[in-house]
C-alpha cells in the first residue's frame, strides 16, 4: 500500500526536548520529596503525566497526579522551553514529506501549548495538516487515543496507508494498537531492541538519517 499520511511525535523526534523534561519531571517529583534517577524518569518519557507518573508513583492520588502534571509543566515552560531546539534535518524531512504529497499530522502526548509552540519553532506551520495532543485524548500513549484520533483527521485512509515516526516504544505500542506501522528514531535514547519489541518496523539514528534514506526507506512506500 502506498503510504499517503505520516504521523509525528514531537518531543525526542523533530524536537530535542526528552533530557528536557526528564530535568523538569525530576524538579517536579523533588518537590513532593520523591527522588528517581534520571534512567527512571527516561524510560517512561514518551507516556504523558497519566501513563508516566503512575508508572513511577503508583500509589499517588489523582489530586496528586494533577498537582505534580502541573509542576512538571510550570518547570519546564519557566526554565526550559526556550532552550530546546529541533534536531537537524527536522523541518527539511517535514518539507520532503509535504513535498511528496503525504499528510502530515503531528502525534504527541504533549500539551496543544507546547507543540504549537515547537511548529513555530520548526517553522513547519505550512506544511502541517492537523495535530493531535495529550489535550485532545483521555488517554496518552502507549494508549491508542492519540494515533487513533491521529488517524479519524486523515479519513478516509485506512493504518494501511499511514505511518508513525517517533523515539519511544510507546510511539511504536500505541500506533501498533490502530494497526498503524512506525519507524522509530533512536534520537530518544531507547535501545534499538526496546523499540523492535514494541513494533518498529525500521530504526534510524535520527530524523537526518531518515531524510537521507527518505527514498528507500517505509514513509516511501
Amino acid at each position: 500500500m502506498t503510504i499517503r499520511a505520516v504521523l509525528f511525535d514531537i518531543d525526542g523526534t523533530l524536537i530535542d526536548s526528552n533530557d528536557a523534561h526528564i530535568r523538569a519531571w525530576a524538579e517536579a517529583f523533588l518537590s513532593v520529596g520523591a527522588r528517581f534517577s534520571d534512567q527512571a524518569i527516561h524510560d517512561q518519557i514518551g507516556k504523558g503525566a497519566d501513563g508516566l507518573i503512575p508508572a513511577l508513583m503508583p500509589g499517588a492520588s489523582q489530586a496528586q497526579q494533577e498537582a505534580l502534571s502541573r509542576a512538571q509543566g510550570d518547570v519546564f515552560k519557566s526554565r526550559y522551553l526556550k532552550q530546546v531546539q529541533p534536531f537537524s534535518g527536522a523541518r527539511d524531512l517535514l518539507a520532503r514529506v509535504h513535498q511528496a504529497g503525504q499528510r502530515i499530522v503531528l502525534a504527541s502526548s504533549a500539551s496543544k501549548a507546547e507543540l504549537d509552540y515547537y511548529v513555530g519553532l520548526l517553522g513547519a506551520r505550512e506544511m502541517v495538516d492537523d495535530v493531535t495532543t495529550a489535550d485532545d485524548v483521555e488517554q496518552t500513549k502507549p494508549a491508542p487515543d492519540i494515533p487513533a484520533t491521529a488517524l479519524r483527521k486523515v479519513a478516509p485512509l485506512p493504518a494501511s496507508e499511514v505511518i508513525m515516526v517517533g523515539d519511544t516504544p510507546y510511539d511504536a505500542e500505541a500506533a501498533a494498537k490502530c494497526g498503524i506501522a512506525t519507524v522509530a528514531v533512536r534520537s530518544g535514547k531507547f535501545s534499538d531492541q526496546a523499540l523492535r519489541q514494541a513494533g518498529a518496523v525500521a530504526i534510524y539514528d535520527d530524523v537526518a538519517s531518515l531524510l537521507a534514506g527518505y527514498s528507500a526507506s517505509p514513509l516511501a512506500q
